[in-house]
């Protein structure tokens, strides 16, 4: 799915810088990019797939540090430990420092 919206997003980028149209289409696809963006049901799947997507990291970064905390040297592992127990203590922010709204 990531490949797939950066190829569409190289294209549309590459249609505008290539195109002979002028700035008339471009002023164009300008708005017609920010109605679709403004859009309720855009914004509300956009904002429930970046959730998704940090519980789904959250959720493998513990995963992962749990199999290799018992692999590493001890102080790597105090570290992990550490970092673990930060996130885990509510602090309102996710495992890569963005709020969880």
């Amino acid at each position: 799915m990531r490949y797939k919206l950066t190829f569409v997003v190289g294209l549309a980028l590459g249609y505008v810088l290539g195109t002979r149209a002028g700035r008339e289409r471009y002023e164009q696809l300008k708005k017609s990019a920010r109605q679709v963006a403004q859009n309720p049901a855009v914004r509300n799947t956009a904002e429930t797939a970046a959730q998704q997507g940090r519980q789904f990291a959250g959720k493998a970064y513990h995963t992962v540090s749990d199999k290799v905390v018992d692999r590493v040297p001890e102080s790597v592992a105090g570290r992990v430990r550490s970092l673990k127990d930060r996130t885990t203590n509510g602090t309102g922010q996710d495992d890569w420092g963005t709020s969880n709204t």
